[in-house]
């Protein structure tokens, strides 16, 4: 019996991680959203962000997870945009550490501009879990968006993120 239950949860598991990992969420295209979310901690990521709030995808960003350290001049020369545009529509949000406290900051940030719809973009492999804590922070009014960045993840890296993503669902559950 023990047996059975062992290879059964090991069975669940793996077509789980199957589905994780054959089915990476997707760049979106541009439709238009009140805000533009951007997690810091992957390539691509930023620059994502920016091409579409330039294009008019929304008219502000929040960057979550930016050290203290760096000051919006040095991110406008890095990804070479106008100092202005961070002057005007981007907020460099300096209290998330992880993606659960990326959730936090975004929600009240979120809160204090009313705002309804918001563009989530991290990378492919990071949505879920993301998306998941984003959800439970948020009040069920506001609209997530997701936007991934893809990349080419180790399969080591698919498997801890799935670990994570499988535990953050399982202490959602029980109200943690």
């Amino acid at each position: 019996m023990i047996v059975r239950l062992i290879a059964v949860s090991i069975l669940a598991w793996m077509l789980g991680f199957a589905w994780f990992a054959i089915f990476l969420p997707q760049p979106l295209d541009g439709r238009p959203t009140d805000a533009i979310v951007v997690l810091t901690g992957g390539a691509g990521r930023i620059d994502r962000g920016l091409v579409l709030l330039q294009e008019g995808a929304a008219k502000r960003m929040l960057i979550s997870g930016v050290d203290r350290s760096v000051r919006p001049v040095e991110l406008a020369a890095e990804y070479k945009v106008p100092e202005k545009l961070f002057t005007c529509c981007i907020t460099l949000g300096r209290e998330a550490i992880d993606t659960r406290s990326n959730a936090i900051e975004t929600a009240r940030w979120l809160e204090r501009r009313d705002y309804r719809t918001v563009r989530l973009i991290t990378t492919d492999w990071h949505m879920r879990r993301s998306a998941l804590e984003l959800r439970q922070a948020l009040p069920g009014r506001v609209t997530i968006v997701y936007d991934a960045v893809p990349s080419r993840p180790s399969l080591t890296m698919l498997a801890r993120e799935y670990n994570k993503y499988l535990l953050r669902r399982a202490a959602a559950l029980i109200g943690i």
